[in-house]
């Protein structure tokens, strides 16, 4: 087995409130703790570098790191004695679910215990009436639908990885998807949680109920990043699927035309269940791979999905096309026909491997930004396209501004996967600008931790490390991601002062 480690005792940074970080003393007997694990674990324990080079990353490629050991239970039971044992001898644990997250969230710790819930798949419940499914939080996203899809019910948020993401990565990174302007995040649509502490104690969050006693924690831990608790169960509110649905596409010459008639649309009252904009170079790549009928000569397009009954449906559906001929649109279409839907929206759902078809590498982006600033953030993302000098596909959800710009970008070239990391940046520093924030559904993980310094105060990172330090005192859980301590923020402000960047106000303190 690989041994990492040296004979002496390992350093881990975790987080405190007092001064954001500090150091803890790992239990230096690491043959013990391994003899330990591997009588809890057998053959679901992984330590041969081949087979740990499976987990060294999520969905952000671009960060890698291999896992010091890897371990996959199947019951509640075995994670807390894995938790008791890692919190016993003050070892990291990362949870991960299928390893699609895009923050680097789920990329393993060195010289921790990477936690796999691969084998929690099982649907253990379904409640026609309460319109309520309990399952396990390695169940796929798409596969709760298609578990209660014979009663006539549906999950809502929808991810555009649904086919292999979890529910239980879902809730770490609060997942959103082309229904969420109207149906809401991960966060709108859990009724409940079972959480397994740091300590290795099972405690339960939330209710079936329409509300729940005491403070809102079941909110708190959606978007929490395995960092307060591990989620082995969740119980999700099921929708009755809509009587009638269309889907309207609607080309425009431009970006800057297409994102103005977003808040057309939204000004005048509809609210679609789903509302997306691609632009000229994320269309081109799609039509290539799916051939959905879209139109290559257009500088954008909008996919417009409206739900409701047949009767409202037809008087709304003629309002939408006479909003989008009015707001600049040069071409309308509107589908009626499930397969003919299901064809347009799987050329949005297959945006993101599709430009994997005409660039060696990409790198998500993931902001959020007010309606309102869509035009102007496209134009100044085109600019700063131009000056980094790399391609970027725009493909989002529109309708709650939430920005995917996919930088291209070869890694094998001299400094352009450093030029596309300062390129995200950029962006997300220009999402905060615009009073928006640096993530809307992917999280900040390894990847957004240095934009925190300017999305948040000082002060107010002291209180999410007090928040993790009431959740995990020892600090095992998931640690060194999504909260910059003090001096990481100081030295992100020296940088930017030594590239001839002007500091963000916020950092002028450092």
């Amino acid at each position: 087995m690989d041994q990492p480690f040296d004979d002496d005792a390992a350093l881990i940074d975790v987080y405190s409130p007092a001064d954001g970080a500090r150091e803890i003393q790992m239990t230096p007997d690491k043959a013990a703790f391994v003899k330990a694990l591997h009588s809890l674990c057998g053959d679901n324990m992984i330590t041969d570098s081949a087979r740990l080079a499976v987990y060294e990353t999520d969905g952000l490629t671009a960060k890698r790191r291999l896992p010091w050991i890897v371990v996959k239970p199947g019951t509640i039971a075995e994670v807390q004695a894995i938790v008791k044992l890692c919190h016993t001898h003050s070892v990291p644990i990362v949870a991960r679910g299928a390893g699609t997250g895009l923050s680097g969230g789920a990329m393993p710790h060195d010289e921790g215990v990477l936690l796999s819930l691969a084998r929690f798949n099982r649907v253990l419940s379904v409640d026609e009436a309460g319109m309520t499914a309990r399952v396990e939080p390695g169940v796929t996203n798409l596969g709760i639908t298609a578990a209660v899809q014979h009663l006539g019910l549906y999950y809502a948020p929808d991810p555009s990885s649904q086919i292999a993401c979890t529910i239980g990565g879902n809730v770490a990174e609060n997942s959103g998807g082309v229904h969420c302007l109207k149906y809401g995040l991960t966060v709108h649509n859990v009724a409940a949680l079972k959480v397994v502490s740091p300590e290795g104690d099972i405690y339960d969050l939330g209710s079936e109920a329409l509300d729940a006693a005491g403070l809102d924690l079941l909110a708190l831990m959606h978007g929490s990043e395995g960092m307060l608790g591990i989620v082995v169960e969740v119980t999700v509110r099921l929708l009755a699927r809509p009587p009638s649905v269309c889907v309207a596409l609607a080309a425009f010459a431009d970006v800057a035309s297409a994102a103005k008639a977003v808040g057309d649309i939204i000004a005048s009252g509809i609210l679609p269940a789903g509302l997306e904009m691609m632009d000229q170079l994320a269309i081109r790549a799609a039509e290539a791979f799916v051939h959905a009928g879209y139109p290559e000569e257009a500088g954008a397009l909008l996919l417009c999905e409206l739900d409701g009954t047949p009767t409202d449906l037809k008087r709304l559906a003629v309002r939408m096309e006479a909003l989008l001929r009015d707001s600049g649109s040069t071409g309308v279409t509107i589908a009626w026909d499930e397969a003919e839907r299901a064809r347009l929206w799987q050329g949005r759902k297959a945006a993101f491997p599709a430009v994997g078809r005409i660039s060696p590498d990409y790198y998500c982006m993931d902001g959020t930004i007010p309606r309102r600033a869509l035009p102007d953030v496209l134009n100044e993302i085109g600019a700063l396209s131009t000056a980094f000098g790399l391609r970027v596909a725009n493909v989002f959800h529109a309708g709650d501004g939430n920005l995917h710009p996919l930088i291209l970008y070869d890694a094998n070239k001299t400094d352009e996967l450093q030029r596309a990391e300062a390129f995200g940046g950029r962006i997300l520093e220009l999402c905060i600008e615009r009073g928006g924030t640096i993530t809307g559904e992917h999280g900040v993980g390894a990847e957004k931790i240095d934009q925190m310094c300017i999305q948040f105060t000082d002060d107010e990172r002291t209180v999410f490390f007090g928040v993790k330090a009431c959740f995990d005192p020892t600090g095992i859980l998931n640690p060194g991601k999504a909260i910059p301590t003090l001096s990481r923020c100081a030295e992100f402000g020296a940088m930017h002062v030594h590239r001839g960047q002007e500091p963000h106000p916020e950092l002028e303190r450092f």
